[in-house]
């Protein structure tokens, strides 16, 4: 029997793609050099001084709302961020040095409220219609009853891992489940920092730990869930196995999105705000 794990190749391609598109931005923006000097000097030769913008850029809103997303760090501990302006990112955080630690209660309501948002439902049914599409676990059959069972598995297979990976162990260990971006640094080593976030977090004091929370969470979700509503031709250790590594898969990628959502943001509001108005005849 072959090994299925679910949706989850379909999810990672998908996040590779979105990958590419994050990585691309910044780094195009950081390999656009500046015109020579020459060519400078001949195009303000041949070139009348341009006048003055009659609209400046809009940048006080933009730090209105970057002070704002601020204060709501430093008073929940958390974010009101959203991933494309749409997918919950509430535990993702940026100043680190400045935000209090979660209680067991915070880190139970902000899973919640991550995994039950208005964005979960139509994404998980677009997910079950790419498994229906793909004759996933063909257990579930095809029509709307297929479709049905592989919409509340996939909500249940994102809500149950959420939740242990994010609220149940990292109570019992005292761990913090969210990510801390980067300030700065080069492409490379950011790449690399979000990466290792999955083997390595930080204690709710502060420290480095192990990242029992993620590794051993998502191993018991991959199991819960396939053990108990999945199909029985489904319900064995090898498929489990497979399960458990592309959540550890879909779940790297998706901090590297994280890390440099920031500079995706600012990429788009850069480029709003420096778009020419058509001049009136």
């Amino acid at each position: 029997m072959i090994c299925r794990p679910r949706l989850r190749t379909s999810a990672t391609c998908a996040s590779i793609l979105l990958v590419a598109v994050c990585a691309g931005i910044p780094v195009r923006a950081q390999e656009s050099a500046p015109p020579a000097p020459e060519q400078t000097q001949a195009q303000q030769q041949t070139n009348p001084p341009a006048q003055p913008q009659s609209n400046p850029p809009a940048q006080p809103a933009q730090t209105s709302a970057e002070q704002k997303e601020k204060t709501q760090e430093q008073k929940t501990g958390t974010s009101n961020d959203r991933l494309f302006f749409a997918l919950p990112n509430f535990l993702t955080v940026s100043n680190a040095d400045q935000i209090p630690p979660l209680t067991s209660k915070q880190k139970f309501k902000v899973v919640a409220r991550s995994s039950f948002d208005y964005v979960e439902f139509p994404w998980y049914g677009a997910l079950a219609g790419i498994s229906q599409a793909q004759n996933s676990e063909p257990g579930y059959g095809q029509g709307a009853e297929g479709y049905a069972k592989r919409y509340g598995a996939a909500f249940a297979d994102g809500t149950i891992e959420n939740f242990f990976t994010s609220a149940i162990l990292p109570s019992v260990f005292h761990t913090d489940p969210r990510f801390y971006q980067m300030p700065d640094g080069s492409f490379g080593h950011r790449t690399w920092y979000a990466v290792s976030r999955i083997f390595i977090t930080r204690t709710d004091s502060g420290h480095k730990a192990f990242n029992f929370s993620e590794i051993l969470g998502s191993a018991i979700a991959a199991g819960i869930s396939t053990y108990t509503y999945h199909p029985h031709s489904d319900q064995t250790l090898g498929n489990t196995a497979s399960v458990w590594g592309s959540e550890v898969g879909y779940d790297t990628i998706t901090i590297v999105i994280k890390e440099f959502w920031p500079d995706i943001k600012k990429k788009i509001h850069k480029d709003q705000s420096t778009t020419p108005t058509q001049a009136t005849p």
